[in-house]
C-alpha cells in the first residue's frame, strides 16, 4: 500500500480504520488522501438563517400585510394551477416561483423550530457527505419538487402552502440512503447532569413523522397541509443521493 493512502473504510467524510462492522452508517471504500484540508460547510448555517431572517422580519409587520405576503409569495394550488387547463404550459408561468419562495415563510415559532431542528440534525452530516453546494441544490430542488406535488395534489385549494418541512423531507430521505444504519449522538438532560447517548437514526425519524403529523392537525391555522409533498420530497432526497454516490467518492479522493 502506497503511503500516504489506505484502502480505508471514508464515513461522513473522515478516515477510519475500524472494522466494517464496527462503523455505522453507509460505507464507501475508496483511496483516499489521509491528509486533508478541513472544509467549511456553509449551506447548512446558510439555509438556517434565511429561514430565521425570514421568520423575524414576517413577525415584526401587522397581521394584514403578513398574511397579504402568504398569500403572495407561499404556494397557493388555486393561483398556479388550473384543473381544467393543459398541465404543460402551466409549468412555464413566472408563478410557480412561489414554489420556491415558499420555503422560507414560517409564522408560528413551532413550525420554524421543528424544521430547522431537524435540518441541523440531519443537514449537517448529509453535507458534509454530499458537499456544500449540492446540498443547497438538494434542499431547493427537493423543496420545490415536494411543493409542486403538494400544489397538485391540492388544485383549487386556496391555502398557502409554506414552510420546508417538503425540502426537509428530501434532506432526510438522502440522509437514510447515504447511512442507513447511522446511529445520532444526542446530548440528554439527566437531572443536574447532561448524558451524551446514540440513538439509532430511524427514531429521530420517527419523531419526525409525530412531528409533521401535529403539525397535520395545526396546519390549516397558518396555510395548508399536504402528506405528498412530504412524501414527494423523501422519495426525491433518497433517489438524489443514490444518484450522487459517484460524485461523492469522486469527492472523497481529493
Amino acid at each position: 500500500m502506497r503511503q500516504g493512502h489506505a484502502a480505508a473504510i471514508a464515513y461522513d467524510g473522515q478516515v477510519t480504520r475500524q472494522r466494517a462492522g464496527e462503523a455505522e452508517g453507509w460505507l464507501l471504500f475508496v483511496h483516499v488522501e489521509t491528509r486533508r484540508r478541513p472544509r467549511w460547510h456553509w449551506a447548512t448555517v446558510l439555509l438556517v438563517s434565511l429561514c430565521v431572517v425570514c421568520f423575524v422580519g414576517l413577525a415584526m409587520i401587522p397581521a394584514p400585510q403578513r398574511i397579504a405576503l402568504l398569500l403572495q409569495w407561499g404556494t397557493v394550488p388555486a393561483n398556479i394551477f388550473d384543473a381544467h387547463e393543459p398541465l404543460l404550459p402551466q409549468l412555464t408561468d413566472p408563478a410557480l416561483l412561489r414554489l420556491f419562495t415558499a420555503l422560507f415563510i414560517h409564522v408560528t415559532w413551532l413550525h420554524l423550530l421543528g424544521n430547522l431542528l431537524f435540518l441541523v440534525i440531519f443537514g449537517l452530516p448529509g453535507e458534509r457527505a454530499l458537499g456544500s453546494l449540492r446540498f443547497l441544490v438538494l434542499f431547493v430542488i427537493g423543496g420545490v419538487v415536494a411543493n409542486l406535488i403538494g400544489a397538485l395534489s391540492l388544485a383549487g385549494v386556496r391555502l398557502p402552502i409554506i414552510g420546508c418541512s417538503g425540502a426537509v423531507s428530501a434532506v432526510v430521505g438522502a440522509y437514510v440512503a447515504l447511512f442507513p444504519r447511522a446511529r445520532l449522538g444526542l446530548v440528554l438532560p439527566l437531572g443536574l447532569y447532561l448524558q451524551f447517548v446514540r440513538v439509532p437514526a430511524f427514531l429521530l425519524i420517527g419523531m419526525w413523522v409525530l412531528l409533521q403529523l401535529l403539525f397535520s392537525y395545526a396546519g390549516p391555522s397558518y396555510g395548508a397541509y399536504v402528506w405528498w409533498a412530504h412524501i414527494g420530497g423523501f422519495v426525491f432526497g433518497v433517489g438524489f443521493a443514490l444518484f450522487s454516490r459517484e460524485a461523492i467518492a469522486r469527492r472523497l479522493r481529493g
